[in-house]
């Protein structure tokens, strides 16, 4: 269960960041009045990177919900803050932002978070079959 519980998350992880990263990429590809104009975003998603972001970003929904199947919401919220420090890397070397030494202080205390909740238990609780045995007993 442990094993497949940080597999997903894996998953999960990488399906946000590359989402994430296409849409970046394809809305700086987009017109500026895409704020201002409604019908812009749906032109947006013409464009192949938006389109891709936005299917992976979808998938990662699904994928967070298996997550929370399997495994404490205390536990995967924090977790799955590690997507915020993939992104800050992957929009520093393939968009090319610039990173302030604040946030890279901010991303170094999200991982560390991260760090200390992934070395706890991932599930505080029975799961319901487990639950429906114990009280029959």
């Amino acid at each position: 269960m442990r094993a497949r519980t940080y597999l997903l998350l894996l998953l999960f992880l990488g399906l946000r960041a590359v989402g994430n990263l296409s849409l970046g990429f394809g809305t700086r590809h987009t017109s500026a009045a895409l704020s201002i104009n409604p019908l812009g975003y749906l032109a947006a998603m013409l464009d192949p990177f938006v389109a891709a972001g936005v299917a992976m970003l979808i998938l990662a929904l699904f994928t967070r919900l298996a997550l929370l199947s399997l495994a404490d919401l205390s536990f995967v919220l924090p977790m799955t803050a590690v997507g915020y420090v993939i992104a800050a890397v992957l929009g520093r070397v393939v968009l090319h932002e610039q990173v302030s030494a604040a946030r890279w202080l901010g991303i170094l205390l999200i991982f560390g978070g991260a760090a200390l909740v992934g070395s706890t238990a991932q599930s505080t609780t029975k799961s319901p079959a487990v639950q429906s045995v114990g009280q029959s007993e």
